[in-house]
């Protein structure tokens, strides 16, 4: 079969071997619809720690093509959204949410990520296998476009953990996003499920007009960058990848408030207004998402048509047209249909 790779100087479709199942509870899928991860750019030109060769893709729905004997949940034929991260749902760090951080599985086990995440091959390709498929697999709701809700199994769901659970402690409370972290499509999906559930306000912050643009679309109320705090808001969001804006976002934040930073930071590390939060009472968070515990809310908003995470999307390519597409730049969010 095909897998796209990133070789370490160039994107190309390499032939590997095709996936087969190799226990009872696991599943071979078939991906149909596979979106760009906002890190995907990073990877492509070198600006990531993680060694190539990478077999890209780690955002997708897939059409279940074959399931072990034990697997209940799917049947072959479905669709369904595979979270980016391989988790049992069994363990206790599973059972209670935290299924970035299985203990089944060797940490960071990851698909799109190469070795640094244990070399489970990448989503954009022709087909993956997946364990633990019971759990792993979200059946996708009736009707749903694959190509709208590709990014469900990772930066939606990031977004959701940054607006979601603070919305809900503190409902309609005021939320600033600060967006623009490589294309920039975490802070837009944060804008548009802070709406949904409905924050009394909702500030979108870019230096880049079209994503402000999107974010106006959306029901947020866009401005460029400043440097100066945009007001007091209980829910703040960091998806800026800028020490700068995080700064902001955490003096933005209101006493006792929340701020999650959805971004990576490489590299040096920025400094944090440590005695503003202590005497604030602010709450930070970061980490890598949970994914497959928050894909149910995600797909959740989707299918009620709460959110409309195609609006997110710039660009809809066939799959043939990957290398070229990756390596454009001209998306915010860019899915592949095979």
């Amino acid at each position: 079969m095909r897998a796209l790779t990133w070789t370490g100087e160039e994107v190309e479709f390499r032939d590997a071997d095709a996936p087969t199942i190799e226990g009872d509870g696991e599943a071979v899928v078939r991906p149909v619809a596979v979106a760009t991860c906002d890190l995907d750019w990073a990877m492509v030109v070198g600006g990531t720690p993680f060694p190539a060769p990478i077999a890209l893709g780690h955002e997708c729905v897939a059409e279940v093509v074959d399931v072990g004997d034990s697997v209940r949940g799917v049947r072959p034929g479905a669709l369904v959204s595979v979270p980016f991260q391989v988790s049992c749902g069994e363990c206790a760090a599973c059972r209670r949410g935290r299924t970035a951080n299985c203990r089944t599985v060797p940490p960071f086990s990851m698909y799109g990520f190469g070795q640094a995440g244990g070399d489970w091959g990448g989503f954009l390709s022709e087909a993956v296998r997946v364990p633990y498929a019971d759990h792993m697999l979200v059946p996708l709701p009736a009707g749903m476009d694959p190509a709208a809700v590709a990014s469900a199994s990772d930066n939606i769901a990031d977004a959701w953990r940054a607006v979601g659970p603070p919305l809900e402690r503190d409902p309609g409370a005021a939320v600033l996003v600060m967006g623009g972290a490589g294309p920039g499509s975490i802070g837009l999906y944060a804008a548009a499920v802070a709406v949904a559930l409905g924050a009394e306000r909702v500030v979108y912050v870019d230096s880049d007009p079209g994503r402000r643009s999107i974010a106006e679309e959306i029901g947020a109320e866009a401005q460029d960058r400043s440097g100066e705090r945009p007001g007091r808001f209980q829910v703040t969001v960091d998806a800026s990848n800028d020490a700068e804006q995080l700064m902001l976002a955490l003096r933005s934040t209101e006493p006792d408030g929340i701020c999650t930073s959805t971004s990576i930071y490489f590299g040096d590390q920025p400094a944090l207004p440590v005695l503003e939060m202590y005497m604030k009472g602010v709450t930070f968070v970061t980490g890598r998402v949970h994914a497959r515990a928050a894909m149910p809310h995600v797909l959740e908003l989707a299918a009620s048509g709460r959110i409309a995470p195609e609006r997110v999307t710039t660009r809809v390519v066939d799959w043939d047209d990957a290398p070229a597409a990756l390596l454009e730049r001209d998306w915010t969010k860019l899915v592949f249909r095979r």
